[in-house]
């Protein structure tokens, strides 16, 4: 059954002139339509998601790109519930993803990694293309490196196959990956992130520091589920509102879930908070050992 609910998602780098005034010219425009979400503006550009009737959507959708600044944005849409958000949040910020890089921050106006569309990153895996699907498989043939530029509770519930994982707990860690992946200075390697925003710095961070043949993944991992569900991304994508993960063919039994319980270690993409104020951490915890076990570890080792 189609949801009667749209969520959108989307950022642009662009050198905003006034945030306060677009903060208030977004806040309005939603308010009047009865959106919610989360919307970042800071003189750097834009990040956001929000969601709303399916009606009032294609109307925000629409005022947006009529804006001269965002005519060609990538928006990426997906299927909403209605409650994905409990409150509509629209705010300036600094910057429209926090990486806290300070004198070595990444202007993707400048520069950041080429762009791989989702059917490209499909050729580079597989070998064959839509427009030519009966050339042969060349898995392998091609030499390149995926780089997971999420946070490592995402990738705990999702990633592609055989990709390398940052082991970074928060993007502000971004710096700390050089070591990790500096035998790869003069490979080929893909970024990969959500829905793209967080690749825009961390791949013009890696050329920064010396990598010389980095690309992006355009639209972020998002984009490439809808264009090949259950193909090459394991298991389920987390997001960050009501939802935590997202996916394709969630109901089949034999689908493939990545996630395991930090208690029992049976399959689960049931996320929980730590309860300590001091940590917060986001981790996965089963519903059986949740009602079951009187005291909980965190990743971090707190009782959560």
């Amino acid at each position: 059954m189609k949801s009667e609910y749209t969520i959108l998602l989307f950022y642009k780098y662009i050198v905003i002139a006034d945030p306060e005034k677009l903060v208030q010219e977004q806040k309005l425009l939603c308010q009047q339509l009865g959106l919610t979400g989360r919307i970042i503006i800071a003189k750097e550009g834009i990040n956001a998601t929000v969601e709303g009737s399916t009606e009032k959507i294609k109307k925000y959708e629409a005022n947006l790109l009529a804006h001269p600044q965002f005519a060609d944005i990538h928006i990426k849409r997906s299927q909403g519930t209605g409650s994905a958000f409990s409150k509509l949040s629209v705010k300036v910020r600094p910057e429209i993803v926090a990486t806290h890089l300070e004198e070595r921050d990444v202007d993707p106006t400048n520069t950041t990694g080429k762009y791989l569309t989702a059917e490209e990153l499909h050729e580079w895996i597989h070998g064959t293309t839509e427009a030519n699907p009966t050339s042969p498989r060349l898995r392998g043939a091609r030499e390149f490196y995926i780089v997971d530029m999420r946070n490592d509770f995402e990738q705990a519930v999702g990633v592609f196959r055989n990709s390398l994982k940052s082991g970074m707990k928060n993007f502000r860690n971004l710096p700390e990956v050089l070591d990790s992946i500096a035998h790869l200075k003069n490979k080929t390697i893909l970024t990969v992130c959500t829905g793209g925003v967080r690749c825009e710095k961390a791949s013009g961070f890696l050329l920064m520091n010396g990598f010389t043949k980095v690309y992006q993944l355009f639209g972020g991992i998002v984009t490439y589920m809808e264009k090949y569900p259950g193909e090459d991304f394991i298991g389920s994508l987390y997001v960050f509102d009501n939802r935590l993960v997202m996916g394709f063919h969630m109901d089949d039994p034999k689908r493939e879930i990545l996630g395991r319980c930090v208690v029992c270690n049976s399959p689960s993409e049931h996320f929980i908070n730590c309860r300590d104020g001091f940590c917060h951490r986001h981790f996965i915890c089963c519903q059986a050992c949740l009602g079951g076990v009187d005291a909980i570890l965190c990743p971090m080792g707190c009782r959560a």
